[in-house]
């Protein structure tokens, strides 16, 4: 071969090579610059039907920033009065101390189901103690789940405040949660609001006091009593902050088909084959029972978790088969919360995983990590049994005016284990 061509076919191969390296390097996280509305690809398909007086299902994801009767109703209260023609119908999605991570695997009974135009996803301060590259596995499987199921929905990411995000909000950057949040809407094209970003130019003009006990003189915001869960005028804040984001797009806005966006995933890790399957006779042995509709634990939980099974008795089991890599169950925390050994492809946990912690005063939604990083193409075999001892409940005791003597009490004692649905990445197996 003439030298020239062998240049030439050379150089060929290393730009093809550098191209399809660089298109296969995963992303790396760094900072990014806090900005209060990101409109990106902005919100074309629900403010049409907006727009039209069509009906329109606006979906709220998140924690208890979104949980509480704060932005979440005072948002849909605006978009109805800003578009009076269309039918606006709110789904309650979000859910008190829980991130993308539990969020990814419940998206489908919660909101999905639900057929929402716009998704509003509030991770960004539960999600605040996790890596980007974990955030980016739960998230990016919620983005592709959401456009999978309908690729006309418009999705938009919310960043909340807390306490300790003030710093890189000062220097005008996004904390590292909604920065690798920012990274993925980049690649995705989806709008974000920043209301976070507010809240701190708020207190560094003197108008705000991010935390404070007892109400403040005139002027001046009290935006919460923990740093954490805004009072009223804070929620009143970020709703006008979404509100005129909202107006902002809506001029620059248009319709989108998400369908293409499908093609290339942000990390190849993403958990778009997150799922949940309810627990089922087949998979129970022991003294498990369904909870009646009107037991106080399936009325206050049974919308969020679906037939809920309890049993105490030692040994009573949970046994199932899966191909893929994860899987835990979708269950209850309580005061009266016993103890599991689990055992994962005939190899036992060293030793019981409680399920009662410090917060057990009451009782709440959890997830009780079964198995991880498995091998996609195997089948795996998982137990969950009732350990007959109880779990220390000394955790709980500073919570307690009288620890001694509330211990001892009917409220702190019991071996019960409650579950509601099995969740996986994979498939379930007979």
């Amino acid at each position: 071969m003439h030298l020239s061509c062998l240049k030439l076919l050379t150089a060929g191969l290393f730009l093809f090579t550098a191209l399809f390296s660089s298109q296969a390097a995963p992303p790396a996280y760094h900072a990014v610059k806090a900005e209060q509305v990101k409109p990106r690809q902005g919100l074309g398909n629900v403010l049409q039907k907006l727009q039209q007086g069509k009906e329109v299902n606006v979906a709220y994801l998140g924690g208890s920033i979104t949980a509480a009767n704060g932005w979440r109703v005072k948002t849909t209260r605006w978009l109805k009065e800003a578009f009076p023609k269309a039918k606006i119908h709110e789904i309650h999605a979000a859910i008190g101390g829980t991130g993308s991570d539990l969020g990814v695997f419940r998206l489908q009974r919660d909101v999905l189901d639900h057929k929402p135009d716009l998704v509003f996803v509030e991770f960004a301060v539960n999600d605040g103690g996790r890596q980007p590259e974990a955030i980016w596995d739960s998230m990016d499987g919620i983005v592709r789940q959401i456009w999978q199921a309908n690729p006309q929905t418009d999705i938009c990411f919310v960043y909340t405040f807390r306490v300790n995000y003030e710093k890189e909000l000062r220097e005008g950057e996004c904390p590292r949660a909604a920065s690798a949040m920012e990274l993925l809407a980049d690649h995705y094209g989806i709008p974000s609001i920043n209301v976070a970003l507010k809240i701190a130019e708020l207190e560094q003009q003197g108008k705000l006091k991010y935390q404070s006990d007892k109400p403040l003189a005139d002027g001046i915001i009290q935006f919460s009593k923990d740093g954490v869960h805004p009072l009223d005028q804070g929620h009143e804040i970020y709703t006008e902050v979404i509100a005129d984001a909202i107006q902002k797009m809506e001029t620059d806005s248009q319709p989108v088909d998400h369908a293409d966006k499908l093609k290339q995933p942000f990390v190849k890790s993403h958990w778009t084959n997150a799922k949940m399957i309810p627990l089922e006779p087949s998979v129970l042995t022991g003294n498990w029972k369904k909870l009646p509709a009107d037991n106080i634990l399936q009325k206050r939980f049974g919308n969020r978790m679906g037939q809920i099974w309890e049993a105490d008795e030692p040994g009573s089991r949970i046994t199932f088969r899966f191909r893929g890599t994860q899987a835990a169950l979708y269950d209850l925390l309580g005061p009266d919360g016993g103890q599991v050994l689990i055992t994962v492809d005939g190899k036992p946990s060293q030793k019981p995983v409680a399920r009662f912690d410090s917060y057990c005063t009451y009782h709440r939604i959890s997830t009780l990590r079964l198995a991880q990083n498995l091998d996609p193409n195997q089948v795996h075999t998982v137990t969950v049994e009732i350990h007959p001892e109880q779990p220390d409940r000394t955790p709980v005791a500073f919570r307690l005016k009288n620890p001694d003597e509330e211990l001892k009490s009917p409220k702190y004692q019991g071996t019960h284990i409650r579950v509601g649905q099995i969740m996986l990445r994979g498939e379930l197996v007979p």
